[in-house]
Parts: structure tokens; sequence; C-alpha cells
């Protein structure tokens, strides 16, 4: 089995975990401020480790729910890992979260599977091969929306915390459209799916297992996504934050969204 269909196979199971606790009560632990985890988290995370350390034993690893082991430095293949992105809406009894598997070489994402249980969608991309959306029995190929006019742009917002320099970027662009998700997979998923034309996050919050996989789905639909400064985000380095916050869009539209995000944050 190569590394996508791998991927695929084990973001299903993942996510079959998730779905069977989130039609229960799991209890809840904080790891920090707004930063939840669960049973389900674990139980993934175990399923997802375990497997790719058995398939692919000399390949790094970093996940979310995991101590973090540097010795993946070292690494030129690393995976990186969400178990659960989105568990403060799985907590809430919001089914927007989703299992995120993204393989990084040599730093670059090249691999990505975000898969939402409770909608049984898989969105996956590899370089050089396209962007599908797999809904039971049928993959279909992802093309981004072309939308270039500020009034026609959709802007993804997180359900749970939209912050005020976002919403400044949206009144800079002069957009009033919204639609709301609350993994960060699944709002760049969004852009994926012609549903949203962007997604900026202006913070240090989001991390490297938020973007890795989506952002290979993203690029290989045609979409971009860099940081604040139309930097390319970076991939298995020792900081897991992306410190110059992401911007998601459909590509068209790009570097008017970026001069928008730098001046929100002046």
């Amino acid at each position: 089995m190569n590394e996508l269909e791998l991927a695929k196979v084990l973001a299903v199971e993942a996510g079959a975990i998730l779905l069977d606790a989130f039609h229960k009560s799991s209890p809840v632990r904080w790891k920090g401020l707004n930063s939840p985890v669960t049973d389900a988290d674990m139980s993934a995370s175990s399923l997802l480790v375990g497997a790719i350390r058995k398939h692919f034993p000399e390949d790094g690893i970093l996940c979310e729910e995991t101590t973090d082991d540097l010795n993946r430095l070292t690494k030129p293949r690393v995976w990186i890992i969400d178990p659960m992105d989105g568990t403060s809406e799985f907590v809430a009894h919001v089914g927007e979260f989703a299992v995120m598997i993204g393989l990084a070489i040599h730093g670059k994402p090249v691999l990505g599977v975000v898969y939402q249980p409770t909608e049984a969608t898989l969105l996956y991309g590899e370089s050089g091969s396209g962007a599908f959306l797999e809904h039971p029995g049928q993959a279909t190929p992802q093309k981004l929306s072309a939308a270039k006019n500020t009034e026609d742009l959709v802007a993804a917002v997180s359900r749970s915390n939209d912050s005020t320099q976002y919403e400044s970027v949206r009144q800079a662009l002069g957009i009033n459209r919204i639609v709301h998700s609350g993994s960060a997979g699944l709002k760049i998923g969004m852009i994926c799916q012609k549903r949203a034309d962007l997604y900026v996050h202006t913070g240090p919050e989001t991390n490297q297992w938020d973007t890795c996989a989506p952002e290979v789905i993203l690029h290989e639909a045609g979409g971009r996504l860099t940081d604040m400064f139309n930097a390319p985000l970076r991939y298995n380095v020792s900081e897991p934050r992306h410190l110059q916050g992401i911007v998601a869009s459909n590509g068209v539209i790009h570097e008017q969204i970026i001069k928008a995000a730098q001046r929100s944050v002046r």
C-alpha cells in the first residue's frame, strides 16, 4: 500500500473512532487555554502514529497529541498529523472536526488527507496528481473558484474564534459574505470545494499539523497558502507554530489579501 492509500485508510479508521465517541459522552481535559483534548483524540492518535511507524519506520512523525521527538529534524520524510482538528467543536457537539494526515519531504508538503467523519467526506491530494473530494463511492476532482471581485468573495470564518484582525481584513477587502466552520482544515477545504475563497489567521495559534495536509490539497486545486508576508510555510522545523499567521486563498486574489492582512496587524 502506498503512502496516499495508507493515509486515506487510516483517516477513515481514525474518523470512525471520533464519530463513535461523538455520539457518546467523552471526558474533556485541557492542555491550555482554549485547548481541549479528549480520549477520542488520544485513541485516534495512537492508531495513526502506530500504523505509520509500522509501515514507514524510518520516517519522522510530528503529531499534535504526542510528545515532539526532535529527532524528526534529522529525517527527510516526516508525517505531520492532527488526529482531531476541531476538538472545540467536537466538545460542543458540532460536527465540524476532521482527521488530518500530511507528509512533508525535505520540509515541503507533498501529500495530504482531510477526513470529516460526520459527513463521510475525504479530501486528498498528492503533489503533481491533483486534488479530489471523495464521498462514499465517488471521487471528484477539485478546482478552485476564479472569483477576484471582492464583492463576490466568500470568507471562511472560525465558528469559535473570529478575530478582530480577520474582521478588519474582510472590511478592508469589502467582503460581506462569510461561511463558518470549526476546523482549520475544513475551512481551507471549503476553498477547495468552491464554498469559500479565503481564510486568514493573523495570530501564531496555527501549527504545522493544522496546515500540512490541507496545503497540499489547496495547492493541487490551484490555490495558495502562505504566511502573512507571502512567504511559504515551513514544515519539519523545531517551532511547530506558524508565528507569522496564515493566508489561504483561491490564488487569484492572494496578494490583495496579504496587503490587507499586513495592515490589520500594524
